[in-house]
C-alpha cells in the first residue's frame, strides 16, 4: 500500500509542477555502490532529459554504462526524481566480456549556492554472459557542476522576442521603403 501511495505522489508531482527539472548542463563526479566505485558524467540534452555515463570498477569486474534519464521536479527545481534506461558492457574476471540492459530510478538534489549535485538511485540490470543474470545495485553519487544552466532573460515586451537587432533592421527597412515627402523634393531642388 505504501508503494502505491508513493507512486501516486510521484506521478502527481510530475504532472502538477511545470518547472525545469535540472539546474545544470553538465556535471561529473564519483559514484559509490556497495561493492564498486566509479565515475559518473551527466549531460543535459533537453529540458527534462539527460544522458549519463558511468564507468565502475569492482573487485572482480569493471564495466561502463550509458543511460537516458527523464527528470521530474519533486519539491521545486533543485530536488527532483529521475527514471530511465540504458545498456552496459563490462569484463568479469572469470567469464570474460558481458553485456546487458539497465533501468534506473533515483532522487537528485542540486545544493543551493554550491556547484554540487547529490543523488541516490536503484539500478536493476539484466546481464548476458555473467555469473549473475539479474543484478540490483544501489548507488550514491556526488557530482560537480561543470557547466551551469543559462538563465533565460524575461523580455519586457510580451509580444515577439524583443531583440534590438531585429528592431533596428525593421526601422532601417521601413526608412528605405518610405516615399519622399514634399519637403525632401524641395530640399533637392534648392541644391
Amino acid at each position: 500500500m505504501k508503494i502505491k501511495a508513493l507512486l501516486f505522489f510521484l506521478i502527481l508531482s510530475a504532472v502538477s509542477i511545470q518547472a525545469y527539472a535540472q539546474k545544470y548542463r553538465t556535471a561529473a563526479g564519483v559514484r559509490f555502490e556497495s561493492d564498486k566505485v566509479g565515475f559518473s558524467i551527466q549531460q543535459k540534452v533537453h529540458e527534462r532529459g539527460t544522458i549519463e555515463g558511468i564507468a565502475s570498477v569492482g573487485a572482480r569486474e569493471y564495466s561502463s554504462t550509458a543511460l537516458y534519464e527523464w527528470h521530474f521536479p519533486l519539491l521545486g527545481e533543485r530536488f527532483n526524481y529521475y527514471l530511465g534506461g540504458g545498456a552496459h558492457v563490462g569484463n568479469l574476471k572469470d567469464n570474460g566480456v558481458f553485456t546487458g540492459a539497465d533501468a534506473i530510478l533515483g532522487l537528485e538534489y542540486k545544493v543551493n549556492g554550491l556547484p554540487f549535485l547529490l543523488s541516490a538511485d536503484i539500478k536493476p540490470a539484466i546481464h548476458i554472459n555473467h555469473e549473475d543474470w539479474i543484478g540490483l545495485s544501489s548507488g550514491v553519487s556526488v557530482r560537480y557542476v561543470i557547466v551551469k544552466e543559462k538563465k533565460k532573460k524575461n523580455p519586457i515586451w510580451p509580444f515577439g522576442n524583443g531583440d534590438k537587432k531585429d528592431d533596428k533592421k525593421k526601422r532601417r527597412d521601413k526608412d528605405e521603403d518610405k516615399k519622399p515627402s514634399i519637403f525632401d523634393i524641395l530640399k533637392g531642388e534648392n541644391r
